[in-house]
């Protein structure tokens, strides 16, 4: 068995991270041998059809308590048990290895506290038994040579650890909120991973800057990769639009959404006698609530419609039927923010016209007046002007659908994209020898 990259993941198929999977197949299909590992098992998750593709073997960790939940020495006395035997062999391996490693993580306890007089940061002591678990697992793997993890906070550093552990290179890959919350990679840890990883990758041009001014001198590079999608299976469809014309928002009920500012412009919209209906997708989340009540507060029940997370395969038949895909994405007072959403890519490339916000890496692809519109953000005025517009002129929307299609058929192709990726690992790892059957090209 030829070299091996093993991926370190949150929470393996995430519904709301189909970019996640899309990847990894898409790796697979160009000859990228994966190994991964995901730190939680998740329950009630839509499965989307690249999930089912993936080859890959899968290790899930043993299940550990939230922190939070108990002290923590009930904390210890339940989940230490779960990693102990684990640690016991990768310790007995490399005594002097392991007892650094466990140094560092204890310090991190104490370094990375929000104040002097807090009580230690718990979190990194379990980011280290997470990362002896899957040390534990290469002993017996040696074909695994390089460790790349998704999210520059937890995976990271759960993934940092057991490279060290391992005596491997890694890499990371940087999305958004792990990027901008301090408090995800507190004080000088984001650049302290960047300055031991092998390369890091991240979503937008934006993100890239503001890497690139934290980035340590000698530090390996930041390379700008859009995630891209499948731009067959997001192409338009035959479907007849929705009467009355729906306006369609996609995402995880997260205030960084903009929802509320969304059900706000509907409501202008309604009194200013528009004709519509607003669906937003998304999974349930706690900003759910605020936005049900703006929808009771505007009396809007029989025009906003909320629906429950679908797989990509039905998104697809539900942007097929929309006339305007809205998502009024904000930067929250921590620095919470969106990339570039997935979705939004999704409808451009179903040809439908776009209204979103002029924020982090939004304006890489939407450009206003030429192949979607950008609105300031939390200005539903703004939101309402812009999306009633596109309702008043059916052929201004086909007309911005179209540059919205050529411009992700453009930037955002997928199968582009993830072969810059491959070509990043293989650059480390060696390409394989062909077995049996020739990749999958993955060329256009």
């Amino acid at each position: 068995m030829g070299p091996r990259v093993a991926y370190v993941l949150k929470a393996f198929g995430r519904t709301s991270e189909t970019f996640i999977t899309n990847e990894i197949h898409l790796l697979e299909q160009l000859g990228l041998p994966l190994r991964l590992f995901s730190l939680k098992t998740l329950a009630g998750q839509k499965k989307h059809g690249s999930l089912a593709a993936i080859q890959s073997p899968v290790s899930y960790l043993p299940e550990a308590d939230e922190l939070s939940d108990f002290s923590f020495a009930r904390w210890l006395w339940r989940n230490l048990p779960k990693f102990a035997a684990a640690h016991r062999r990768v310790a007995a391996a490399k005594p002097a290895l392991y007892a650094g490693v466990l140094a560092e993580a204890l310090a991190m306890c104490v370094r990375y506290r929000a104040h002097w007089w807090s009580l230690p940061r718990k979190v990194f002591f379990k980011e280290f038994l997470q990362a002896g678990w899957i040390a534990d697992r290469l002993r017996e793997e040696p074909e695994v040579v390089h460790l790349h993890a998704h999210f520059c906070h937890g995976a990271t550093t759960v993934t940092m650890f057991a490279a060290r552990l391992a005596e491997l290179p890694f890499s990371f890959t940087a999305h958004a909120k792990d990027i901008y919350l301090g408090e995800l990679n507190p004080g000088d840890l984001l650049p302290l991973k960047m300055s031991r990883a092998e390369f890091a990758v991240t979503c937008t041009g934006a993100n890239k800057t503001h890497l690139d001014s934290i980035r340590p001198v000698g530090a390996a590079p930041v390379h700008a990769i859009y995630h891209g999608l499948d731009t067959e299976l997001f192409a338009p469809a035959r479907a007849a639009e929705s009467h009355p014309p729906r306006i369609l928002s996609v995402g995880r009920f997260v205030e960084k959404k903009g929802f509320t500012y969304l059900v706000d412009a509907c409501a202008q919209l309604r009194d200013r006698g528009h004709q519509f209906e607003c669906v937003i997708v998304g999974g349930a989340d706690a900003y759910q609530a605020k936005v049900e009540k703006a929808i009771a507060d505007h009396r809007l029940e029989g025009i906003v419609k909320l629906r429950n997370a679908v797989t990509q395969e039905e998104l697809r038949g539900i942007y097929a039927g929309s006339s305007i895909f809205a998502l009024p994405c904000q930067v929250l007072d921590n620095g919470d923010r969106d990339g570039i959403p997935n979705v939004l890519a999704e409808a451009m490339a179903m040809r439908l016209a776009v209204v979103s916000t002029n924020i982090s890496g939004i304006p890489e692809i939407v450009e206003s007046g030429r192949n979607g519109i950008l609105v300031p953000p939390r200005d539903a005025a703004a939101l309402a002007n812009a999306l009633a517009g596109l309702l008043d002129e059916p052929a201004r929307r086909r007309q911005l659908g179209v540059a919205a299609r050529a411009t992700i058929l453009d930037v955002f192709d997928s199968r582009r994209n993830t072969r810059t990726l491959a070509e990043l690992f293989f650059e480390r790892i060696g390409r394989p020898e062909p077995a049996g059957r020739e990749a999958v090209s993955c060329s256009r």
